[in-house]
């Protein structure tokens, strides 16, 4: 799919390719390849720019080439409820156009709009990017919140019952932080580079910075390592919390097969004595008329006496 809109008056327009002009943003969500070829003509880009940000295993970089600069950058996305994952989202500069690039719709691209025109302009593409990169990392933080109470969700079930279901769940969260571990660490660096670029008094003709685009650059940078630093302590609650649930259940375990060792002891008492005294000899009270309720008295005693004894011994 191509979306290419335009800032103007005020205005957000959507134009077709052919009435793209300098200044549109092209919006590709898992573009095929036909779209890919349009817009490479369109815009005299590398088709590899906008392939590789298609990919979903390619980390976050930034790639310069003649008159095009690429930005990849991995933003969050939600996968099915409670299920987080990351995804590359290809940001690429042109001096004809500002392109982005996904291989799936997300509500960081999806949250730029005509409803939300005011908060953004396309003709500034280097606070277009900026904008788009502080976007994802609220989305971090905002689903950090989320996974944080889905994991206090999870604790307190694990608290009433140790079922398979809540330790998957568990297990799903803990994989959803180290997506985002890794993510946000790679988009870190990128931001860092993207600082270097504003020191650099030969700033690249396609991303010039204003007093107000370091200092949101800044604030992009501060919130990316407030969510790095909010992922790694979420992931050792969770870590130390399914050290100690793994701990818990290996003593449930102990204690219930101590339990059963104990009452298996204590019913072999009346086992062993009946099969004494069901032996085909001479045992004592054989002929006495009461024999087999003395037998049984004595086992019955017995029993209770090593109930005991392993009720003292904490055996249950």
């Amino acid at each position: 799919m191509i979306e290419i809109l335009k800032t103007t008056e005020n205005k957000l327009l959507e134009l077709s390719i052919n009435e793209a002009q300098s200044g549109s943003w092209f919006n590709l969500i898992n573009p095929t390849y036909d779209e890919i070829q349009k817009v490479s003509l369109v815009l005299n880009l590398d088709e590899s720019f906008l392939r590789n940000s298609l990919d979903v295993d390619e980390r976050s970089r930034i790639e310069f080439e003649d008159d095009c600069i690429l930005i990849i950058t991995n933003i969050p996305i939600m996968e099915d409820e409670g299920a987080y994952d990351t995804l590359p989202l290809g940001i690429i500069f042109t001096s004809r156009g500002f392109i982005t690039v996904c291989s799936k719709r997300n509500n960081v691209v999806s949250s730029f709009n005509k409803e939300t025109k005011a908060s953004f302009d396309t003709n500034n593409k280097t606070k277009f990017l900026l904008d788009i990169l502080f976007r994802s990392t609220k989305y971090y933080l905002r689903y950090l919140n989320n996974i944080y109470k889905q994991s206090e969700q999870i604790e307190e079930e694990l608290r009433k019952t140790m079922k398979n279901k809540a330790l998957f769940q568990l297990f799903e969260v803990q994989k959803s932080l180290v997506y985002f571990t890794t993510a946000l660490k790679d988009n870190y660096m990128v931001l860092q580079k993207i600082l270097r670029l504003t020191q650099n008094s030969k700033q690249n003709g396609l991303l010039k910075f204003s007093e107000d685009d370091i200092d949101l650059l800044e604030d992009v940078i501060i919130e990316n390592k407030q969510a790095l630093e909010m992922v790694e302590m979420h992931r050792n609650i969770l870590e130390n919390m399914m050290d100690a649930f793994a701990s818990i259940i290996s003593n449930n375990l102990n204690i219930v097969m101590k339990f059963l060792t104990s009452i298996a002891i204590i019913f072999a008492i009346p086992t062993m004595f009946s099969s004494f005294w069901g032996m085909n000899v001479a045992v004592p009270f054989a002929s006495n008329q009461f024999g087999f309720l003395i037998v049984s008295v004595i086992s019955l005693v017995a029993a209770v006496l090593a109930a005991i004894f392993f009720y003292r011994k904490g055996m249950f």
